[in-house]
């Protein structure tokens, strides 16, 4: 799909509905190296002066290490005809299998970065800080660690700086 770069002042998205509702995948890599995760979990916000994504990966999430080694990375939000592909890019891992493939959707390199050809709004990001694990003595509220954290697999976060969003151009 044919994408518009729109500024990022006059957007009119609901993060709360874009993240909770429709999901988004989180993509780093090459052009012949990346891989891709759902995520339902994060925040946009302003934060250094600077508009950000804030994203949140599993340490075991196959993701993590294309996101820790690249300078930069994606989330792309999606129609909602594709949500049975983010179902399968959100259980299967790509240590294991060409899930991209198997999704059906279609990668697009964009600013030394991957995102999908599918998706309705894209947001490149450059990674400002990252690799921070969040710490389970810090909980003020522990039935989170206990209800979100049976297996201690805290998740590390990692701010991105947004560089572009791309918006899908409506076919005609």
């Amino acid at each position: 799909m044919p994408f518009t770069e729109t500024d990022l002042k006059p957007l009119s998205i609901n993060p709360f509905t874009m993240l909770d509702d429709e999901w988004a995948l989180l993509s780093a890599g090459s052009a012949g190296h990346f891989n891709t995760m759902t995520i339902s979990w994060g925040a946009m916000g302003i934060m250094w002066g600077k508009p950000v994504v804030i994203v949140f990966v599993r340490p075991q999430r196959y993701t993590k290490e294309f996101i820790d080694d690249q300078d930069s990375f994606t989330v792309s939000f999606f129609p909602g005809e594709h949500r049975k592909s983010l179902e399968l890019l959100g259980t299967k891992s790509g240590r294991d299998s060409n899930k991209v493939e198997e999704s059906g959707l279609t990668s697009l390199f964009v600013d030394d970065t991957i995102a999908f050809e599918e998706a309705h709004t894209i947001f490149v990001c450059k990674k400002l800080f990252g690799g921070q694990q969040l710490d389970a003595s810090k909980f003020v509220d522990t039935s989170l660690d206990f209800s979100m954290y049976p297996d201690k697999d805290y998740h590390y976060f990692y701010f991105g700086e947004i560089k572009k969003v791309l918006n899908a151009v409506a076919k005609q």
